[in-house]
């Protein structure tokens, strides 16, 4: 029988989803296990386990919440098909990255009750008295930092950071550190929230000496901005003398005023995914990360040598983010389920076409787009021949010549439909 269907039959929750935090013996507890109907199949993790226990029935059954997390997947949904009761204790509110969102993601159909605690940003918020109707909450706990740099390069006045055993806020702290972005930041760290003898604050130390301590987990972090300090967004075309180049050659590097029309013709502010292949210093990377947080990048370089010159050119400009594959595109393994939006093609190694070629099958067919700098008339022609092998569109040409620099055509592509 079909989940729907069991919901359907039996008419009630198969899920209590309950919020707490760390106080031993909390009352609610009591009060909500004593007043719904359940089969004595409890779950949740380890430390909620803890908690619940001098409240839990003699012969309870606990699922304990762990990774693999399907498993405990399977395990629900084969007893939900029984018409069992799950009553499951979670982290403050449920809904808040917690698991009430999983079940609903995965086991969808489900009749579920949530009975929501403070989650745990809220309740540092009320325990620094911080207004917190804007604070913009961001979850590291298992997942990659994107998020987190998206929040820091949108000058976000008040973060809120869920952590993890790796992002832990000596983590964030070295990472805000490394890329430059600690200098407008105050950090706050709560650990045990809630719980009357591990509670503790951490609220007048430096980020510098933050990077050097250690926390006890479960804890949290709020970053907030200085009062006096002025975010400004970049500008549009940072300087070429303000990169590292690739053995100080000059011409290894797309030029501010071109990169500002590739940018332009890539309708960066549209697209959630975009390629820089043969990315080289990485300054094209570099300035779409900084004009567009919410980007995900993704930059391919052949060139070895180029992987700490772009490194380092990213700490430089404050544009964390940016993942970095060393190594012939054309060697890289690409999901095939794999979508992107907007593609630079910056180097070729006299392999434009099949470039060209692998691309093409990720393409956005609505709104992709392909630029690509021709130096000569050979390159062009090449861009030009692979667009109608491809099916592809050729919507823009433009021939730019900067100082005394050798004239570049700028071509942009688009995908099969596109609009």
């Amino acid at each position: 029988m079909k989940t729907k269907e069991i919901v359907q039959k039996y008419g009630k929750a198969h899920i209590y989803m309950v919020g707490m935090d760390d106080q031993p013996q909390p009352k609610h507890i009591d009060v909500i296990i004593k007043n719904i109907q359940h089969d004595n199949i409890f779950s949740g993790g380890k430390r909620h386990y803890e908690i619940v226990k001098p409240f839990l029935p003699a012969d309870a059954v606990w699922i304990e919440i762990k990774t693999p997390i399907n498993q405990v997947l399977d395990e629900y949904s084969r007893l939900i098909q029984q018409g069992k009761v799950i009553v499951t204790f979670v982290s403050g509110d449920p809904f808040f990255f917690g698991f009430a969102s999983t079940i609903r993601k995965n086991l969808s159909g489900v009749g579920m009750k949530v009975f929501p605690y403070f989650n745990s940003l809220q309740q540092f918020a009320h325990h620094e008295q911080i207004a917190y109707e804007h604070m913009h909450a961001v979850s590291v706990t298992g997942r990659p930092w994107h998020e987190l740099d998206r929040a820091l390069l949108e000058c976000r006045p008040l973060i809120g950071v869920l952590t993890d055993h790796v992002h832990t806020p000596d983590a964030i702290a070295r990472r805000m550190m490394e890329y430059h972005l600690d200098r407008y930041y105050t950090m706050r760290i709560a650990e045990h929230l809630g719980h009357p003898e591990n509670e503790k604050v951490y609220s007048k130390y430096s980020i510098k000496e933050i990077s050097e301590m250690r926390f006890n987990t479960p804890n949290c972090v709020l970053l907030i901005k200085e009062p006096n300090a002025t975010l400004q967004r970049p500008a549009l075309g940072i300087p070429d003398t303000k990169f590292v180049l690739l053995d100080n050659r000059e011409k290894m590097i797309t030029k501010a005023p071109i990169r500002v029309i590739d940018l332009s013709l890539l309708a960066l502010h549209d697209s959630r995914s975009f390629w820089d292949i043969g990315a080289c210093t990485g300054s094209v990377s570099i300035e779409a990360r900084r004009q567009y947080p919410h980007l995900n990048i993704q930059a391919f370089e052949v060139r070895e040598e180029c992987e700490e010159l772009m490194r380092m050119n990213a700490r430089k400009h404050s544009a964390p983010g940016i993942d970095l594959h060393i190594g012939d595109f054309l060697d890289q393994p690409i999901d095939e389920n794999t979508i992107v939006d907007a593609v630079f093609i910056g180097g070729h190694g006299g392999k434009l076409k099949e470039i060209i070629r692998k691309v093409v099958p990720h393409l956005n067919s609505l709104k992709g787009k392909i630029v690509f700098n021709a130096v000569s008339e050979e390159s062009g022609k090449l861009f030009r021949e692979a667009v109608e092998e491809n099916g592809l569109k050729l919507q823009t040409e433009m021939h730019i010549t900067v100082d005394s620099n050798n004239p570049i055509t700028i071509l942009c592509a688009t995908g099969k439909h596109y609009v």
